[in-house]
């Protein structure tokens, strides 16, 4: 099996985990820790495991990592195939970072924009660590995984922050656009104001496939489990509604 899971890698064992962990209850659906040092899972569908980072967060207001449940290597592993599931990514993660804002303050009431999933806030971060970077306290290189910050990096150090800065973030919104461009004649990067109120935000599936002049479509195989569920945007079997996201946050862990 391509992408298979890698013996000793940490993210491989935080996947196992939510895998075999029972919801507390259907009403309720909160994930079971079985002891403290169990990772704080959010969320766990087909594609993807979310967890709180309580160990090393490098934000006091909340660093959730979401990481593909198959051991991808890397974001050059994505193809234009794989648009729609960085686009569930996406939206996944903002769904999270206002789950985590206290009730009443301006990112969690945020202006929202009609036509696009879920409304941003510019004080969200999604993106990832591109290699040969790395967090220095959280240094998994080979299995892919997604970070998603509220500023400000305050827990960060110096050190740390090289990896959230410029010289080694990706931002997923740069990721999209990039593949996008890569397969058409659009110039759809990011990197100018209101890039998140671009037009072509309105079709997650826009660049997914390509083909020649003739016509004919190429279909390059994609990581996603269920690719015709989130092209449609169906939720896969074992997602949780956005309304089960907790509001609230249980006390800390160690992962």
């Amino acid at each position: 099996m391509e992408f298979a899971p890698r013996a000793g890698c940490p993210l491989c064992g935080v996947v196992s985990s939510a895998a075999h962990n029972p919801l507390s209850s259907p009403r309720s659906p909160v994930f079971l820790r079985a002891s403290p040092k169990d990772p704080e899972i959010l969320w766990r569908d087909d594609n993807f495991t979310v967890y709180r980072e309580r160990a090393y967060p490098i934000s006091s207001k909340g660093h959730i990592i979401i990481a593909f449940n198959l051991h991808v290597p890397s974001i050059y592993r994505l193809s234009s195939t794989d648009l729609p599931l960085l686009v569930t990514l996406k939206d996944l993660a903002t769904r999270h970072l206002h789950a985590l804002v206290p009730s009443g303050s301006p990112a969690s009431t945020p202006t929202v924009d009609t036509r696009l999933h879920i409304a941003q806030d510019s004080r969200f971060h999604i993106g990832f660590i591109a290699p040969p970077f790395k967090d220095s306290k959280i240094p998994v290189t080979d299995h892919l995984h997604c970070h998603a910050i509220i500023e400000p990096f305050d827990l960060a150090g110096w050190w740390r922050a090289i990896a959230y800065g410029p010289l080694a973030w990706y931002a997923i919104d740069d990721l999209i656009a990039e593949i996008r461009e890569s397969v058409s004649n659009n110039r759809v990067k990011s990197g100018y104001q209101n890039r998140t109120g671009a037009p072509i935000d309105m079709v997650p599936t826009a660049g997914a496939r390509s083909g020649t002049a003739d016509g004919r479509l190429e279909k390059i195989p994609g990581i996603g489990r269920s690719d015709a569920d989130l092209e449609s945007g169906e939720a896969a079997p074992l997602s949780l509604p956005s309304s089960a996201i907790p509001a609230q946050i249980p006390a800390g862990i160690r992962v």
